[in-house]
């Protein structure tokens, strides 16, 4: 197609086709036989030309500039046109710079449906956008960039302006959409207009934003709202210059406010539940030559109906509560903004000081209220601290990890209540839960409560994230080395209800030798599993975790992995795996990371399962996983016959004893020396001596009994004339070999007819005889109360009977 574009030498136009930044193209412009990849048409000239290729949108841009001299010259007040006509459909930017006095501003007023500021960099819906210049002498300041469909209607600027239209290929607007409506002094870089005709929401920026407001300069937004709607400013991002002389301010004018205007600082809480239009301006100050720094304001105007409840007010009581916030706020807060389309909710602590959220602090008490049509879209995060100073103080005390009253009553949902725990050095944390106890939340267990605890333990340098429990479980108590927060967060109305069974409890304790130890305590029908901290990232290095589990009496426990391997390699250092029951003489079962993991097994007592890590490889991690469940403890058949045979023994034992008893009684025979290497002998003594008793000494010594009447006739036989003598074994004085020595012989007195009665009975034992008896070789002097000689004595030689003992320690 051919195009021809005519200027006249009045317009004080030029256009201006060229290649698109970035793109390569043979396509090209032609004038009758001349080639160009860029054509400039001035004022005055008349030229027509086609292009090489059928998409030159593709290819090429255009550039249409206008200026408008409103000093030298009248100004063309009205609308302002796209000209010159029927050029190509290309992207296309139509300029116009209109230069006027300092002493005049310039209004520009649009039509519907009027503008919508953006950040710089955005992009409109239908890539149609505006951006507006304030041009003062050389100087130029960005006042914004504006899509259409806003409620920017006017704006009016001190000076010249620079105005451009960005136009797409294809877009169908044929007019400029604005206007050059008159002159008249403002004495301020802008006034901006803004018209909210029903409930909405706009967003507006300060001049050359985000790069920082000129300095010293003073601009305006008026607000146009119904006087039966409420207004409410938020400012949602602002930083400050440094200042010389002067100060940063904003300044209302407020319908009905006795104090026009009223200043407020960018810092503050800024008026809501404005009745009807007024205006809000910012002034800067003088900068710091070698240090200015930025001003710039982000900030939102909320327009809606006034609320029936608007005077209802709820008290909140936080004066006996120390180190706690608390901030109600909307769901999605901070980072949703809502849509002009979406109602807002406002929280106000006073009629006129309102915000999308608000923070109160422990120790005061609140009267608030409400501009909201559903409460439901508000949500409350309350922080609450928990620290140990001096730890001798600490450790006595049990703090409760439950939502305070004050928080409950208030007819807003809970979303999230944090407490940060901090201990000193050997100074550590203990959860405890008595009575519902906690469950692991994990894959094949996972909690349906209506609230969980994100328990996160941390240092200056790494980060432990324990897990995530909810009530009704099986772990009494978690302790752990560093300063905690646990999060509790909601789930649906339920917690309302179960809010007041919450038992969640924290101590100081002293310092503990694992990163973390769980205290286990199932129950008894249930299959429980139990994952270790940082599951998504693994153990950091070096870090060691502990369960202790608690086992039933009347139960065993049988344990199994989730995984055969723990699945990761070592650069430094070794990972384990311990078990270990809690019984004396238990063997400990360990794994290390390139060993297979324990086979599943039963635990007939509490057991430890401890997990250590390295310095994992690359990016391996430890993360595992176990399972516990129990059964009713069934007696092993060996344990039985076992039972019963040592029974059989003991009745036979019996019947034997008693059958030797009778036979003795029967025949009355005399008693005999007798060695026995499996029975402590003993005799009677005086009870004076030995209070205590000799059934549990074990000293081995030999008793000679006088039983002279047994061997009489084979000492009669010998010469007729020698008596047997009573003596005392006396300690064995000769070298030691591997065995003890034999049993002691006999030894006799020579005058033993002196010894025997007529009957041929031994004589009768006296007190003082049986001394004589005792079972080891008495030192001279006084015996100690309470005690065994041979214990006692500790100078003691006697030869100790020989003991043979079975495998199982039992004396044969």
């Amino acid at each position: 197609a051919s195009f021809t574009v005519s200027l006249g030498k009045g317009d004080s136009t030029t256009v201006v086709i060229k290649q698109r930044p970035g793109v390569f193209s043979t396509c090209q412009i032609r004038m009758k036989y001349v080639l160009r990849t860029e054509l400039k048409i001035k004022p005055g000239e008349n030229v027509t030309f086609t292009f090489t290729c059928s998409t030159p949108e593709k290819y090429f841009i255009m550039e249409i500039q206008k200026n408008i001299d409103c000093v030298a010259g009248p100004c063309p007040f009205g609308d302002v046109h796209l000209h010159p006509p029927a050029l190509p459909r290309l992207d296309r930017t139509y300029t116009w710079d209109v230069k006027a006095s300092t002493k005049a501003g310039l209004e520009l007023k649009f039509s519907t449906p009027w503008l919508r500021q953006i950040e710089p960099g955005g992009t409109c819906p239908d890539f149609l956008s505006y951006n507006i210049h304030s041009r003062i002498d050389e100087a130029t300041v960005n006042i914004g960039t504006f899509c259409r469909n806003g409620s920017v209607s006017r704006v009016k600027l001190l000076g010249g302006v620079v105005l451009s239209l960005h136009l797409p290929w294809n877009s169908p607007l044929t007019t400029s959409g604005f206007s050059i409506a008159n002159r008249t002094s403002i004495k301020r870089l802008c006034i901006i207009e803004s018209i909210l005709e029903g409930e909405s929401s706009v967003t507006l920026m300060s001049p050359n934003y985000p790069l920082g407001f000129p300095e010293d300069e003073l601009m305006t937004w008026q607000f146009v709202v119904p006087s039966n709607l409420r207004a409410s400013v938020f400012f949602h991002n602002y930083s400050l210059s440094n200042c010389e002389r002067k100060e940063e301010r904003v300044e209302y004018h407020l319908p009905g406010s006795p104090s026009n205007p009223e200043v407020f600082r960018l810092s503050d809480s800024q008026p809501a539940n404005i009745p009807g239009t007024f205006n809000m301006s910012l002034q800067g100050c003088d900068q710091d030559a070698q240090n200015p720094g930025i001003l710039r304001l982000l900030f939102q105007v909320v327009v809606q109906h006034p609320q029936i409840d608007e005077n209802v007010t709820h008290l909140v009581d936080l004066s006996k509560e120390r180190d706690m916030t608390v901030t109600i706020h909307s769901e999605g807060w901070p980072n949703h903004v809502p849509l002009m389309s979406e109602p807002i909710c406002l929280i106000c602590k006073d009629p006129r000081t309102c915000d999308r959220a608000l923070t109160l602090a422990s120790g005061t008490v609140y009267r608030i209220s409400f501009l909201c049509k559903d409460l439901s879209q508000l949500r409350i995060t309350a922080e609450k601290g928990i620290s140990c100073v001096d730890h001798r103080r600490c450790q006595s005390k049990s703090y409760s990890l439950s939502v305070p009253k004050a928080v409950m009553q208030l007819p807003i949902r809970l979303h999230k209540f944090i407490w940060k725990l901090l201990a000193p050095d050997l100074v550590n944390i203990e959860i405890t839960s008595p009575s519902l106890k906690l469950q692991q939340h994990v894959q094949e267990q996972r909690c349906n409560t209506s609230y969980s605890y994100s328990i996160v333990s941390a240092t200056p340098k790494t980060e432990l994230n324990v897990g995530v429990f909810c009530p009704g479980g099986s772990i009494e108590k978690i302790q752990m080395r560093n300063n905690i927060t646990i999060s509790l967060r909601t789930f649906g109305k339920g917690f309302i209800n179960e809010s007041n069974h919450q038992d969640l409890k924290m101590s100081f304790v002293p310092h503990i030798k694992d990163e973390c130890t769980f205290t286990v305590s199932p129950n008894p029908k249930a299959k429980v599993y139990l994952q270790t901290p940082n599951w998504l990232y693994g153990l950091p290095p070096y870090v060691s975790i502990s369960w202790y589990i608690i086992v039933p009496s009347k139960q065993s426990a049988h344990l199994g992995f989730s995984k055969d391997r723990l699945g990761m390699a070592c650069e430094t250092g070794r990972a384990y795996v311990n078990i270990k029951e809690e019984v004396w003489g238990a063997e400990e079962t360990v794994r290390r990371e390139d060993e297979l993991l324990p086979e599943p097994r039963k635990m007939q007592h509490n057991f430890w399962v401890n997990v250590s890590n390295c310095k994992p490889v690359d990016k391996t991690q430890l993360s595992l996983q176990f399972w516990v469940t129990f059964a009713d403890k069934q007696m092993d058949l060996g344990i039985i016959l076992a039972v019963v045979a040592g029974a059989g023994v003991l009745v036979a034992i019996g019947l034997t004893v008693c059958c030797v008893k009778k036979k003795k009684k029967k025949g009355q025979n005399p008693m005999v020396g007798v060695y026995n290497a499996n029975v402590n002998t003993q005799m009677p003594g005086k009870k004076g001596f030995f209070p205590k008793g000799r059934q549990n000494n074990e000293s081995h010594v030999y008793a000679v009994i006088d039983d002279a009447v047994v061997y009489g006739d084979l000492l009669k036989d010998s010469n007729g004339s020698v008596t047997p003598e009573v003596d005392v074994y006396r300690p064995f004085d000769g070298p030691m070999g591997n065995l003890p020595p034999s049993p002691p012989p006999f030894s006799f007195r020579k005058d033993m007819k002196r010894s025997l009665n007529t009957e041929g009975e031994p004589p009768a034992l006296t007190d003082t005889e049986q001394d004589t008896y005792t079972f080891a070789h008495q030192k001279s002097g006084p015996l100690e109360d309470h005690g065994d000689a041979n214990e006692k004595d500790k100078g003691d030689t006697s030869v100790p009977l020989l003991e043979n003992k079975d495998q199982d320690g039992l004396v044969e």
